[in-house]
């Protein structure tokens, strides 16, 4: 029996968050630059996009370019934005096709302007749609976004528009990029490496960690699926214990 076969479609994650590592290694083992990993890494992108697509995942999000990746050889961040940019134009009609729309967070000010461009047209072309919701991290850091929040907070409370006590979980929620989107249920890591590389540090309190030694441009729908079968087999408690986690679906 195939293993899609196997996945109750009643306990899919409604978002997964993927940190898609392993594009240079795989490069490196093909005796090429890293951009040709990358170029490689756009097939598992789409698989794994349509892959969560037909499972009924609600929520995607990829981790893209972070902040610290500014830090990388001009070549490569050049390659890597102009792969982008083609990319998301050549991506579009396939996110049409399977009513997904398209978001992003991060500095996305800081890309390049034909790459906003494109940004900007593709999340307008598709944000009517309604099966799943594809978000892009890009020139992203949750150290950014948190340190982001606390001004955001300050400066209300500095203006009398918050009270000391309004100051909470919820209230830092919606003061983050993601606060449009639930906290990640699925948290998949490629490449082998066995960190979360200042992703979504915040959202991920809770989130099942799943890490594979598969390198992402090897990355493929079975893979997706094994990641799913193996969060179906754990036990969800959010600090409660085993015992009150099965009383409250009894």
């Amino acid at each position: 029996m195939s293993l899609v076969n196997t996945i109750d479609r009643n306990n899919v994650p409604q978002h997964i968050a993927v940190i898609m590592d392993g594009n240079g290694r795989w490069a490196k083992q093909q005796g090429k630059f890293r951009v040709f990993g990358h170029k490689h890494g756009v097939k598992s992108v789409r698989e794994v996009t349509e892959g969560a697509a037909e499972l009924g995942v609600k929520y995607l999000t990829l981790y893209a370019f972070s902040t610290e990746n500014w830090n990388r050889p001009k070549l490569e961040i050049d390659a890597l934005m102009t792969l982008m940019v083609k990319t998301i134009k050549s991506e579009t009609d396939t996110l049409m096709k399977n009513n997904i729309r398209l978001s992003t967070i991060g500095q996305t000010e800081n890309l390049p302007n034909d790459c906003k461009e494109e940004l900007k047209q593709a999340m307008e072309l598709t944000k009517d749609n309604t099966h799943m919701t594809l978000i892009l991290a890009l020139s992203y850091s949750s150290k950014w976004d948190i340190v982001d929040s606390v001004k955001k907070i300050a400066t209300q409370y500095k203006s009398g528009d918050i009270n000391l006590e309004d100051i909470n979980e919820e209230l830092i929620s919606n003061t983050l990029a993601t606060k449009h989107f639930p906290d990640p249920d699925l948290m998949i890591r490629t490449s082998g490496e066995q960190r979360i590389s200042n992703y979504l540090l915040w959202e991920l309190a809770y989130s099942e960690f799943y890490f594979t030694d598969v390198l992402w441009p090897d990355f493929r729908k079975e893979h997706l699926h094994a990641a799913i079968a193996n969060y179906q087999q754990r036990e969800r408690r959010f600090g409660k214990t085993g015992e009150q986690v099965a009383k409250n679906k009894s």
